[in-house]
């Protein structure tokens, strides 16, 4: 399901409307950490990953718990190997997949609607003819309320094309990031998926949401949960090496949830959107690394989910870090 919606939202870019050159925005500005901040909090880092022969299923799921986080950044950046493309892969791998069991809910009728835009920056919302949840989640901007979207996109106009960077479905809270394409590439894929609040179980993870809203003038999106409280995601920064999210959260998630979690595939080491993990410990003299699925947990300062070697599967999707863990908003 999560390649048909990489791949659906690939055939919408030449549909997007043509806009004209403009320098590209920076919304907040960014200034990376300067060395290692003597109080950055360690969150507990678990992995849920289990084998699956089918490339389709998002079988990593990395969980982060803490019940002092209150701010953390997310950050999709390109792999290190991106520069060496020269023909990407993005095609789906139906191999030893059957998704005949998969839950869908109908809707009513297909839509799309675009229910905000600028010239630098446009929201785009989709409903689908069927969903693995309801939609019922509304999606704010000022006075215009939207409901029954299934997908929300955030475009974003870059060297005379409209480029999508971020995607969130409100039915189960899932997120996805890239950042700009790489040099002169014209597209780049998605990859793994990223949640924002306190993750449950309902047939898989998911952040049950009561609302999203987005304030143009901050770029901030509000998510209010349906178990109470709320976060805000941020942008701070989109060019062609990373998208950068701030993440802040009003308090500590109920029952002991975890605050984020990150769901993405692996079959094989060739065939993977996640085949490594990276991560520091507090007070710790070096990084430490292993193959995401012989990966026993942290405690964790920072932690970066990818790839070193090129993969069959979404070649040029980004990796993953999570970091700058802290207790103050």
């Amino acid at each position: 399901m999560k390649t048909f919606f990489a791949l659906f939202a690939l055939a919408l870019v030449s549909a997007a409307p043509a806009r004209a050159q403009y320098p590209a925005p920076s919304p907040t500005p960014f200034t990376p950490s300067n060395g290692i901040d003597a109080g950055e909090l360690a969150v507990d880092v678990a992995n849920r990953s289990g084998p699956v022969l089918c490339a389709e299923k998002d079988n990593v799921h990395l969980d982060f718990t803490s019940p002092a986080v209150r701010k953390m950044r997310v950050q999709a950046l390109h792999p290190a190997y991106i520069g060496t493309i020269s023909t990407d892969r993005w095609a789906p791998d139906w191999t030893a997949c059957d998704m005949t069991r998969d839950p869908n809910f109908h809707a009513d009728r297909s839509r799309r609607v675009t229910f905000w835009e600028t010239p630098e920056f446009w929201l785009t919302g989709y409903t689908f003819p069927g969903f693995w949840r309801p939609a019922a989640v509304p999606v704010r901007v000022g006075d215009r309320v939207e409901t029954g979207l299934h997908m929300v996109q955030l475009w974003m106009r870059y060297r005379e094309r409209a480029e999508e960077v971020l995607v969130f479905y409100p039915p189960d809270g899932y997120w996805r990031a890239r950042p700009l394409p790489f040099a002169d590439m014209r597209w780049t894929a998605y990859g793994s998926s990223f949640l924002v609040g306190p993750v449950e179980i309902q047939q898989r993870p998911v952040v049950a949401l009561e609302q999203v809203s987005f304030d143009p003038e901050t770029m901030t999106f509000t998510l209010d949960f349906a178990r109470g409280g709320s976060a805000k995601l941020k942008i701070e920064k989109i060019d062609q090496d990373r998208l950068a999210l701030a993440a802040t959260f009003s308090g500590a998630m109920p029952a002991g949830l975890p605050f984020a979690a990150m769901r993405s595939m692996y079959a094989t080491e060739f065939n993977a959107d996640v085949a490594k993990v990276a991560w520091r410990k507090k007070g710790g003299e070096g990084w430490s690394e292993s193959p995401v699925m012989n990966f026993r947990g942290a405690a964790a300062t920072e932690i970066w989910a990818g790839r070193t070697a090129p993969s069959n599967h979404n070649l040029s999707a980004p990796d993953m870090v999570f970091s700058q863990f802290s207790d103050k908003p």
